[in-house]
């Protein structure tokens, strides 16, 4: 999905309706189109992502995440992985505590990423470090022999 597209879409409408005033209201269109345009594309994303929990609210199984590829979004349909990691999770009690000092930047993003799949921080932390360490077996020495994959476009 291409922001860009609507956001011109909507200076164009904001020019067709300043076409109606005189040629100070176009230019004075013209200049608040440019200001927002920054704002509109931010505000089309956060449509986007309560769009994402929204859906994922309706779905039984799996999620919808919003991924970009390279500054264009996308909706993704994410199935659920196994259960199996989630009984294990729910066996065993949350009684060990560590002390992590963050970034209040990265600590903004973790809030937003947990609130995206609808759990708490620590919840989400939990489920992602479990994922990751089940992914990525150790080896002799502590290096991994497989290679880091992930999803990107430019």
């Amino acid at each position: 999905m291409q922001i860009d597209g609507y956001v011109q879409a909507l200076r164009e409408d904001l020019a067709r309706v300043a076409a109606v005033g005189d040629e100070s209201t176009a230019r004075a269109a013209e200049l608040l189109s440019l200001a927002l345009e920054s704002a509109v594309g931010r505000r089309l994303l956060e449509a986007l992502g309560e769009a994402a929990l929204e859906l994922n609210g309706q779905l039984e199984d799996g999620r919808v995440e919003v991924r970009f590829s390279g500054t264009d979004p996308e909706l993704v349909y994410v199935p659920d992985e196994e259960t199996a990691p989630a009984v294990e999770q729910a066996d065993e009690a949350f009684t060990a505590r560590i002390t992590l000092r963050l970034p209040e930047s990265l600590k903004t993003r973790l809030d937003a990423a947990a609130a995206l799949h609808g759990m708490s921080v620590n919840t989400w932390l939990v489920q992602v470090l479990q994922r990751t360490l089940e992914q990525r077996p150790s080896t002799p020495g502590g290096a991994s022999r497989r290679r880091l994959t992930g999803y990107g476009r430019s």
